[in-house]
């Protein structure tokens, strides 16, 4: 089952403005249809897009201008962004979307609005270093910028000069009850054949 929108600007594998697609029905409820992104392809909706054709196009490329113009101010930004992390460099938490957008509008110079929902991130990230994020600007505009996560100003200004993230060797805790196990289940091995004498002894 799959629902027919017409798109109101150009989505990423999925079309251009003013395509009419075939798209999952919780796709378009929840994501393309608040999102403004598109319409059901009703007979009236498409009619209503024929006849704003023209001024939903300048829109989408005022739109695309400032996009581009903003892409320039932040294209190849380094966003320092310090957090509590291990000596192994695992964070106390996690850096998200939300975080990253917040640090990027603090370093960039002049007015700089960048919001969540162009940050795009699959997971969150859980260590120190330096990790390149592309941010979506417009449909046809993207950026990459470089956040540098670090427990402090100082050594976010060597992981950037090194270009490397700033961890000791992760410690093993686990190789010594691996070790402590295996020397048990040997024990146990010697002891097997003294057990089974005691019980032959017994009879």
């Amino acid at each position: 089952m799959s629902t027919q929108i017409i798109l109101l600007e150009r989505v990423e594998n999925l079309g251009n403005m003013g395509d009419v697609v075939d798209v999952k029905p919780g796709y378009a409820r929840n994501f393309l249809l608040p999102q403004k992104k598109a319409l059901r392809a009703s007979k009236e909706n498409i009619a209503y897009f024929e006849a704003q054709k023209k001024s939903l196009e300048a829109e989408n490329e005022k739109k695309k201008k400032e996009a581009e113009k903003l892409a320039k101010s932040i294209e190849g930004l380094k966003a320092p962004l310090i957090r509590q992390a291990s000596e192994a460099g695992h964070l106390y938490g996690s850096v998200t979307s939300r975080d990253i957008a917040a640090t990027i509008c603090e370093t960039a110079k002049g007015d700089v609005a960048i919001n969540r929902t162009m940050v795009s991130l699959n997971d969150n990230i859980k260590t120190i270093g330096l990790f390149p994020i592309e941010i979506v600007l417009h449909p046809e505009v993207k950026v990459e910028v470089t956040i540098n996560i670090a427990r402090s100003s100082e050594e976010a200004k060597t992981q950037e000069k090194t270009g490397k993230a700033l961890i000791t060797e992760e410690e093993k805790p686990e190789e010594e009850p691996k070790a402590k196990e295996k020397a048990e289940k040997k024990s146990k091995a010697k002891n097997k054949p003294e057990e089974k004498e005691e019980e032959d002894s017994a009879e």
